[in-house]
């Protein structure tokens, strides 16, 4: 797991990167970063063995940077490139400049 806060996020989405949000499905529908899949904190050691098939990184986001944290350590214990990206909306903000 990466958890440097120099990361180019600008560079991983344009380098293929995936964005995925892990807050429930309701958080989600409620707003959420352009682009990004909803798998739920819960649901994501289960997606784990798809998401590695996929071969790219994975830019993990929440509401407050805990969740993605926890789904980083995650699927980062299971040899996948994996970004901590915090909160959707301040990540969000981060890429647009």
């Amino acid at each position: 797991m990466n958890t440097n806060k120099s990361i180019n996020y600008k560079e991983l989405l344009n380098n293929g990167a995936l964005v995925i949000d892990v807050r429930t499905r309701e958080e989600y529908s409620g707003g959420h970063f352009s682009g990004s899949f909803n798998l739920p904190l819960d649901t994501i050691e289960m997606h784990a063995p798809d998401l590695k098939l996929k071969n790219k990184p994975i830019i993990l986001v929440c509401r407050s940077g805990a969740r993605s944290g926890a789904a980083a350590g995650i699927l980062g214990s299971m040899d996948i490139e994996t970004y901590n990206g915090g909160g959707w909306d301040a990540f969000e903000q981060a890429v647009k400049n």
